[in-house]
């Protein structure tokens, strides 16, 4: 069996799609799956540090396109998870330090080794890091908040996923594409501020997989190092969880998207 390849992608920076990678990841292992995930972002580098490893790469993702370590000598085990692996980005090469055929190497090299899945953590745009984490997926996560910018970004992305990957190269049928909506605030929508679940589905055309609500749990959890999926009091967490169920094909109904309303004592007394 080959690994189902899924890159998390956006139009735009700053939308949570490190955060998300991180959390997907963990949430299948959780799940019972062997799963890698990798990040493409060279030059910058920041999943180690979601995922609380940054210490320990001594290997990174170009060493190993480039045939300068293997890949059991770069991925690095997740100290919560024995089925979970990180291979790092290059903080010290350019973003041309990839080639089509070397990450299709290692793509090929984690199949053989019995991964699941294959989380590919994309760089924001549309520069070549992100077209090769696109390349080879089955699915893509497009990570987008509701306001109009991410999404006006988020269609281009989606045109680029049907038009220039591999799939769509040999007609080999396009790539499933789920809308993750990050950051959403349910009074903020209620007051017209933000774009509603509904708004960002007309626009794009696409039904979301998973709506993570905005909860400053998610960059305590990033600062310490720990996937926000592993935090069971956090909504934002709660919500990685109801997705990560979604992409194996449980049907769980969508939370976090309504406003709460406040109960009697609450309006009398405050929260």
């Amino acid at each position: 069996m080959t690994a189902q390849i899924i890159v998390v992608t956006s139009g735009k920076g700053g939308v949570g799609k490190t955060t998300t990678s991180a959390s997907l990841a963990t949430g299948l292992a959780m799940a019972g799956k062997k799963v890698a995930v990798i990040d493409f972002d060279v030059g910058l580098r920041n999943l180690d540090l979601i995922m609380g490893c940054e210490r320990r790469v001594v290997y990174d993702f170009v060493n190993v396109v480039h045939g300068e370590a293997t890949l059991k000598q770069a991925l690095i085990k997740d100290k919560r998870h024995e089925n979970l692996f990180v291979l790092a980005a290059s903080q010290t090469r350019d973003k041309d330090a990839l080639t089509q055929e070397g990450v299709e190497k290692v793509l090929e090299g984690l199949s053989g080794d019995g991964f699941d899945f294959v989380v590919c953590d994309s760089p924001a745009g549309i520069e070549k890091g992100a077209h090769l984490a696109m390349y080879f997926a089955d699915q893509a996560v497009v990570v987008v908040n509701p306001e109009v910018s991410s999404v006006r970004d988020s269609d281009r992305i989606l045109g680029l996923l049907a038009s220039k990957t591999r799939r769509a190269e040999r007609g080999d049928g396009a790539i499933t594409q789920h809308l993750l909506l990050t950051r959403y605030n349910p009074t903020r929508v209620a007051a017209g501020e933000m774009l509603s679940v509904k708004d960002v589905e007309e626009i794009l055309g696409l039904s979301v997989i998973g709506v993570i609500p905005e909860s400053e749990n998610v960059l305590a959890a990033s600062n310490a190092g720990v996937p926000v999926i592993l935090d069971d009091n956090s909504v934002a967490g709660q919500a990685y969880g109801d997705t990560v169920a979604r992409i194996l094909g449980e049907e769980r109904p969508l939370r976090f998207t309504d406003v709460v309303k406040k109960g009697f004592f609450q309006r009398v007394f405050g929260s």
